[in-house]
């Protein structure tokens, strides 16, 4: 049993030395070089930079990448579900198979609890 896990581990040895490797060599050979004002600013197209560093970003733009991610896991999730719900109804002859079938309701009547909550809190107005 331990040896099938001895490939893994050979290559997980290997990424170790060259990272660490890699690593030290440009700390050994690399230059030193001196730090100053001008060399930790930003580069803005030889503009003088002004004003903050950190832009500040709405709410609204955290608020539209949550509804982007929760929507993509929604897709994966739903996708799954319809190319394992054929091969089950292929391999099950009484019907659709109750659990699976269920199961996905419960989670649509989920989404759709939460898509009606984000349209009440305004997420879907795009001005």
């Amino acid at each position: 049993m331990f040896s099938d896990y001895i490939p893994v581990f050979v290559q997980l040895a290997v990424a170790l030395f060259f990272g660490v490797a890699a690593l030290l060599t440009s700390i050994i050979l690399g230059q030193k070089g001196r730090l100053n004002k001008a060399k930790d600013s930003a580069y803005e197209c030889g503009m003088i930079s002004e004003g903050s560093i950190t832009p500040r970003f709405s709410v609204k733009f955290y608020l539209v990448a949550m509804l982007f991610i929760l929507f993509d896991i929604e897709l994966i999730f739903m996708y799954t579900w319809a190319v394992s719900f054929q091969d089950l109804l292929g391999q099950n002859l009484s019907g659709i198979p109750n659990g699976i079938f269920w199961g996905m309701i419960w989670f649509l009547a989920l989404f759709i609890v939460g898509e009606i909550y984000c349209l009440k809190k305004g997420a879907f107005d795009w001005k």
